[in-house]
């Protein structure tokens, strides 16, 4: 219930940490962790009746925060994975517009100081900027629109002025 009252996790995430301190307390007291899977089996199916783990209530939120910070959708949907959501409730949670991907373009690249927000110069870098675009999960069209683009087509949200 500690653990819950202080982060929202998906039922494998529960399950993982719940795991971990049991086999911790068992390795202390000397006792076989095996004994214990039928009680933690318990909790965790506990907490998903009692509503107090939802995983589409954490996918959509994790969702909204990866995409402030101008995740890609396959990043999203990886980073959900990882956390132990559903493949299919992944996918679901990451699928966004092309406005929203291309939203999300800009502010990995303002943030990483590519294409038009880059010190140096851009034609030697675009390659690069291309790479790293690639590399966190845009395609390689929106990628392209990003680093080619002039950055003047984006609003001034958090911009200071």
């Amino acid at each position: 219930m500690h653990y819950l009252e202080r982060y929202s996790a998906p039922a494998a995430q529960l399950r993982r940490v719940l795991a971990r301190k049991v086999a911790l307390s068992c390795r202390h007291h000397g006792e076989d962790p095996a004994a214990h899977a039928a009680a933690l089996d318990d909790v965790v199916s506990r907490c998903i009746t009692s509503g107090l783990v939802d995983d589409r209530r954490f996918a959509e939120a994790r969702a909204a925060t990866l995409r402030r910070r101008g995740r890609s959708a396959r990043a999203v949907a990886a980073t959900l994975a990882a956390k132990g959501v559903g493949r299919e409730l992944a996918e679901q949670a990451s699928s966004v517009g092309d406005e929203e991907e291309l939203a999300a373009a800009r502010k990995a690249a303002r943030r990483k100081r590519l294409g038009p927000w880059s010190r140096g110069d851009r034609a030697t870098n675009r390659q690069k900027d291309l790479a790293a675009m690639a590399r966190a999960g845009f395609t390689i069209t929106v990628a392209r629109a990003v680093i080619d683009g002039t950055g003047d087509d984006e609003t001034n949200d958090g911009a200071l002025i």
